[in-house]
């Protein structure tokens, strides 16, 4: 069933109506089932959407994102410390909950530090890594453990759901610093699959990740700044692009100081591995709030080579986890899964 895209919303209407209607794919039953039973729970999911950017600098990896407030009570993507020199950041439904029960089903920004499978075989894809000494099991295991959580949510889901096959459920973006290699940056993405089983009454399992490595490099590719958007058919320009095309908004951070000057130099000429993270982070911090759409929610987190994770904007406190949250805390306009609309 393809939702139908109100000409109220915005240019992001389709994903997010794709969104409403598969979490609240348990209201949908076989008639005969529904004729004698009772109004299936409503699920509701809340997004992690907007802009992820993320600069290796000489001395830390620096991870800035700006939420985009397509729907009322999305949440700004946030860096997630996964280890000491370890940071994830989701992109995609990440607090999902009943609301007939008030019960929280997955807040999965609190729970991706734990969610790590013992059951781990490299993928092909993983075994040319280009790290030193072996395969990049510890991204497998953090995206095994990812995909098992996903499926026990996805057990719910019996309506037909219309994703555009190149388009994942959930995107999770993994950078770190390793012993012995160095920084590295990874995108996973997961996709979804559906068996029809009666009438309108289907199975559905997340499929196993895709794994792409975004760093270090291609040999002979340019130093430069990472991004990731979600909604995924988010075409905004991406900062690299916007400084390139000296968009005034960023030219009036450049021209304030001498040294940001200096840094978007060196961002836009590929050579970012000279810039000190001080100047990074002050360029950042100013070039990310000069972009930000109005009331939007902006983080940024640090993961220095010697002192690990740190914060440099903390994002908004984590929803409460013993449950869905009352009525009065939700917008009469918030995206209810049995009425996307």
């Amino acid at each position: 069933m393809r939702a139908k895209k109100s000409p109220a919303r915005n240019r992001f209407s389709p994903v997010l109506a794709f969104l409403a209607a598969a979490l609240a794919a348990s209201a949908l039953r076989p008639a005969q089932q529904q004729t004698n039973e009772a109004p299936a729970d409503e699920i509701v999911a809340n997004l992690a959407a907007g802009r992820v950017v993320i600069a290796v600098v000489k001395d830390a990896i620096l991870i800035g994102t700006i939420e985009n407030p397509i729907e009322p009570e999305t949440r700004p993507p946030t860096p997630v410390p996964m280890a000491s020199s370890r940071a994830g950041v989701i992109l995609g439904p990440v607090d999902w909950f009943s609301v007939p029960a008030h019960q929280q089903l997955a807040l999965l920004n609190k729970e991706l530090p734990h969610l790590r499978s013992q059951l781990v075989h490299a993928a092909p894809s993983l075994q040319q890594s280009s790290r030193e000494g072996g395969e990049a099991t510890d991204i497998q295991a953090i995206g095994q453990g990812l995909l098992e959580r996903l499926n026990n949510l996805a057990v719910e889901l019996h309506g037909k759901i219309d994703l555009p096959e190149s388009q994942p459920l959930e995107t999770l973006v993994v950078a770190d610093y390793l012993p012995a290699y160095g920084p590295e940056i990874w995108q996973l993405t997961y996709g979804i699959e559906q068996l029809q089983q009666h009438g309108e009454y289907w199975n559905t399992r997340v499929l196993r990740p895709q794994y792409l490595q975004f760093w270090p490099p291609e040999k002979g590719a340019s130093h430069t700044l990472v991004e990731f958007h979600y909604p995924p058919e988010d075409t905004s320009p991406s900062l690299l692009d916007l400084l390139k095309r000296k968009d005034e908004r960023l030219e009036k951070v450049i021209s304030s100081d001498a040294k940001m000057k200096e840094v978007a130099d060196r961002i836009v000429s590929g050579q970012i591995g000279k810039v000190a993270s001080a100047d990074a982070t002050q360029f950042l911090r100013a070039a990310l709030d000069a972009l930000a759409p109005p009331k939007s929610r902006e983080t940024m987190a640090a993961i220095g080579m010697e002192h690990g994770f740190d914060w440099i904007l903390a994002p908004p406190p984590e929803p409460k986890p013993e449950g869905a949250q009352p009525k009065s805390d939700r917008p009469e306009a918030a995206p209810s899964l049995l009425n996307p609309h």
